[in-house]
């Protein structure tokens, strides 16, 4: 009954949800930005304004990149939809950043996340990594999704840049859509790294027109290149 439950909301969702091709620099929330080689759809959720980007290229059943840019303390990492809890069940906790966490405690926010709807999340590696222009953290991690029992991969990026909280996470079904649709990254000297990203300070962003000033400018680069 909860699985069918699972698929009816999907449907109701779908037939509401604004889809959005993307493609070229992308800014997101006026503080990350992003060089696309290759177009993504963004997909805009009816439910609830969420504080974060979300990107497929698949389907959200079969892969979604979310983006979060300068998420402030005390902020929650996502929006959860009046109703979403039913009757007589406990609401799932809520993964809020907290100034002065440690790299672990950062992560376990991801994993409060994606498992707040029932699904299984288990962590496998944390490693140190640049992100929006700062020394954060990698981690990869698997989900068994609650409602059709489908076995995940999931890698994130998180940072925290002058007390904000910048991360991207990309999940996919692990086998088949993960190796493919990956987002990597490769640095000005063709190294691959990934994901990266770098943010601009808030007092680069009412500055405007001075950007290109030296320590106000942080050049916003991704590049997002599929997996052969």
């Amino acid at each position: 009954m909860k699985k069918l439950l699972a698929i009816l909301l999907i449907a109701t969702l779908a037939a509401c949800t604004s889809v959005t091709k993307v493609e070229g620099d992308q800014v997101v929330n006026g503080r990350l930005a992003v060089k696309l080689p290759d177009a993504w759809n963004r997909v805009s959720l009816p439910s609830a304004k969420q504080p974060f980007d979300v990107w497929t290229q698949e389907g959200l059943t079969l892969d979604h990149l979310r983006i979060w840019a300068a998420i402030k303390p005390g902020e929650a990492l996502l929006t959860r939809p009046s109703g979403y809890t039913p009757a007589g069940e406990k609401a799932p906790r809520i993964p809020t950043y907290t100034k002065g966490m440690a790299p672990d405690q950062l992560v376990t926010l991801f994993e409060t996340l994606y498992s707040g709807d029932g699904s299984q999340v288990s962590v496998s590696k944390v490693e140190p990594a640049l992100f929006a222009g700062q020394q954060g953290v990698r981690f990869e991690f698997a989900v068994v999704r609650k409602s059709d029992d489908v076995q995940l991969k999931g890698v994130g990026w998180v940072a925290v840049r002058a007390d904000e909280l910048f991360a991207a996470t990309f999940v996919a079904p692990r086998l088949s859509f993960f190796p493919r649709l990956l987002p990597r990254g490769r640095g000005e000297d063709g190294a691959d790294q990934g994901l990266t990203c770098t943010g601009r300070s808030a007092s680069a962003v009412a500055d405007g027109d001075r950007l290109q000033r030296r320590e106000t400018v942080q050049r916003l680069k991704a590049f997002f290149t599929p997996v052969a």
